[in-house]
């Protein structure tokens, strides 16, 4: 499939606008209110202008982990685009106000809908993670999908390489050589996040995309929940189903804390619906 038609091909399924950017304030961060396509054009743009930034997408469990990790709330916050993974996010922000998010928008789906349009229009793209073969696989996998993808370079990093500066530097070098305008990270949060900012300074690159586990589902070592039930915001029940061991602690226990932290962002918006009216007096 070439680029330019796959990229319309994804235009027309997710019924999306291009030119939407405003944004939608949750938690302390300020997350972009577009679709898919929307998303990928922010991404394009930030690639033709060589604008080094984060692009993180924020779900559920990584809101939750902000109550207890500031340095990871602080890197989210400084990112060049924010985009709510999780329809449960979507649905907050729709509650909190007459205008919320568009859609949901997953690193899952970014990355191949932004290999489409790199395709497309020449750019760059360089593979950063995964388990050994993972990253090479989705390479090779999208490279077939969209003729004409430019892979600058892939790397699978050894475990703990990012508290070791040196291999870090080394890995920084080998992106910044292979002249990529894009760079996917897919080590998980917030791991990715977290090395992609403290090295964004040195990183020749444009959008750094941290898309956690989509190069496993790329190269077809995972399966996605169907799109209904990804629509139906039971993703996360779905992949509980798949992995039990790993994720009931997460799921069912963790992540419950996020309905007192949703409860207080409604209250925090109808406090501000309140003073903009003018019926109380804003807090000095």
């Amino acid at each position: 499939m070439r680029g330019s038609g796959a990229l319309a091909m994804l235009n027309r399924r997710w019924s999306v606008v291009n030119d939407v950017s405003d944004t939608v304030d949750m938690f302390g961060l300020r997350f972009d209110r577009v679709t898919l396509a929307g998303a990928v054009s922010q991404v394009m743009a930030a690639a033709r202008s060589h604008n080094t930034g984060l692009v993180v997408t924020p779900n559920v469990d990584q809101v939750v982990r902000f109550d207890h990790d500031p340095l990871m709330h602080d890197v989210y916050r400084s990112a060049l685009h924010v985009y709510a993974d999780g329809m449960p996010l979507v649905w907050l922000s729709r509650l909190m106000g007459p205008v919320g998010l568009s859609a949901r928008v997953t690193g899952a789906d970014l990355l191949p809908a932004v290999c489409a349009a790199a395709a497309a229009e020449g750019s760059a793209v360089y593979f950063f993670g995964g388990d050994p073969g993972v990253a090479r696989m989705a390479a090779d996998r999208l490279s077939e999908q969209f003729r004409g993808l430019k892979v600058a370079g892939v790397s699978c990093p050894p475990h703990g390489f990012e508290q070791d500066e040196n291999q870090s530097s080394r890995l920084v070098d080998d992106i910044n050589r292979s002249g990529a305008d894009i760079l996917f990270l897919g080590v998980g949060a917030p791991k990715q996040e977290k090395w992609g900012h403290r090295h964004l300074a040195k990183l020749r690159v444009g959008p750094v995309l941290c898309v956690g586990a989509a190069f496993s589902f790329a190269a077809g070592l995972a399966q996605r929940a169907p799109h209904m039930i990804q629509n139906s915001g039971f993703e996360w029940a779905w992949r509980l189903s798949r992995e039990p061991r790993r994720l009931w602690r997460r799921y069912l226990v963790d992540d419950a804390r996020f309905f007192i932290i949703a409860a207080s962002e409604l209250q925090k918006a109808r406090r501000r619906r309140r003073v903009a009216g003018g019926t109380i007096a804003p807090t000095k």
